[in-house]
């Protein structure tokens, strides 16, 4: 029972919050303020882990390419 009252609860949060945006000038000039800041970090955030997993797949090919030189020698 309680699974469905969250449930219920969290779709009556959902449509609440989506009629404001849509019919309050006051919040929907919030809401696109919010989503406007959220854009600088969300890319610099995403750009900063794309780097990381870009420079750890240049040393896992690295690594590779050694053990395989290490094999290939014994």
């Amino acid at each position: 029972m309680g699974r469905f009252l969250a449930v219920l609860l969290g779709f009556v949060a959902m449509a609440a919050g989506l009629i404001l945006v849509i019919v309050s000038e006051t919040f929907r000039t919030a809401f696109i303020q919010v989503v406007f800041g959220f854009i600088p970090p969300f890319l610099f955030f995403g750009g900063l882990i794309a780097l990381v997993a870009g420079l750890s797949s240049i040393k896992d090919a690295q690594r590779i390419k050694k053990l395989g030189q290490e094999t290939e020698s014994k």
